[in-house]
């Protein structure tokens, strides 16, 4: 029917739910956000039940099939969420999305997840098929020309308002990274006195940040020193920091280093690759470095880990979501992810 900017999504869903949605884009705040907004207008419609299906290895689009007809006369609506690793879903997928297009169920509601749609894809019948029977939402990067509008909204919507020259102090602490930048407002609002913040008052709130910063543990990762980042990881979860918040910073940025990585195989500059990816020029050798280090397939790994932690911080699957943020930092910082756990005992000695 439409293609929807994240922004626009709250208001298209209190005008209808779509029976199938596509949420696409390399932003994971926004990416995550859009998905949950949608989530709840479901929920609010009757759509009780979720399964989510990771389309890397093991996974068969028979699923898609075996749930849509799954339905019982007594059972609950429910959504079938996809995450789609990597924004195509080959000929399987493709027949069994536009399956589910040609014949929608009222009782089941279609989301799937991926990275950004690339142009040939856009022109594809299964992203076509998305796009007449539901919705898609483009998540579209925030630029560093962008991140001060978009951060005074997000201190408008926290009930805060901030002059020019504080808004442009969040911006430069946060270097673009969008969950860092809403981790500040949520601190704001604790700190403030009133709902007016000026430059001294944001230059004291974000200066005098916690002893591990989030991102700069991450940073420590990508440059590959994983006994710095090991401690920086364990002193931010013995401040108090969510999981969840760490797990985000460490999925963008591995998108991200994924994404690079993959323009680089296809014959792509890394200048390019990185403007395109959105790294901030400060960042850059950190990447480039990286690069060097990672092959596709331990990143592919990464981000199946990444995944597999959101679903255990969310509670739909077992495991220790501290251990498995460990052993991703660690592979991220170069440590074989496949023997993480005795690296993990001798960085931690």
């Amino acid at each position: 029917m439409a293609k929807l900017r994240a922004d626009q999504l709250p208001g298209a869903l209190k005008k209808r739910l779509a029976p199938v949605y596509l949420v696409t884009g390399d932003e994971p705040l926004l990416s995550q956000e859009s998905c949950d907004a949608i989530r709840q207008a479901a929920k609010k419609q009757g759509f009780i039940e979720r399964e989510l299906y990771h389309t890397d290895a093991g996974f068969s689009w028979d699923e898609l099939y075996n749930a849509t007809n799954a339905m019982s006369l007594f059972a609950d609506k429910k959504i079938i969420e996809i995450r789609i690793h990597n924004g195509k879903p080959g000929d399987a997928g493709s027949k069994a999305i536009l399956e589910f297009c040609a014949n929608i169920n009222d009782d089941t509601l279609l989301l799937l997840v991926s990275p950004k749609i690339d142009s040939r894809s856009q022109n594809s019948k299964w992203y076509k098929a998305i796009d007449q029977a539901g919705e898609v939402i483009t998540i579209w990067p925030v630029g560093p020309a962008q991140l001060p509008r978009w951060v005074d909204t997000r201190l408008k919507q926290a009930g805060l308002n901030a002059d020019s020259e504080a808004i442009d102090i969040l911006c430069a602490k946060t270097e673009g990274n969008l969950l860092a930048a809403v981790q500040e407002v949520e601190k704001l609002k604790l700190v403030a006195e009133g709902n007016f913040i000026d430059a001294q008052m944001m230059a004291n709130a974000v200066m005098d940040s916690a002893r591990y910063d989030t991102f700069g543990m991450v940073d420590k990762a990508i440059f590959g020193d994983s006994r710095a980042a090991a401690e920086s990881l364990q002193g931010l979860r013995a401040e108090g920091t969510e999981a969840l918040a760490l797990l985000w910073a460490l999925t963008r940025d591995i998108r991200t280093l994924t994404n690079i990585k993959e323009g680089l195989q296809a014959g792509e500059n890394f200048d390019l690759a990185a403007k395109r990816n959105g790294v901030w020029d400060k960042r850059k050798p950190l990447f480039k470095q990286a690069t060097q280090r990672h092959k596709l397939p331990q990143l592919y790994g990464l981000l199946r880990k990444t995944a597999l932690a959101d679903r255990i911080a969310k509670g739909s699957a077992k495991g220790d979501i501290w251990n498995l943020l460990l052993d991703i930092t660690l592979g991220l910082a170069g440590v074989n992810v496949h023997s993480a756990k005795t690296a993990r005992q001798e960085i931690l000695r």
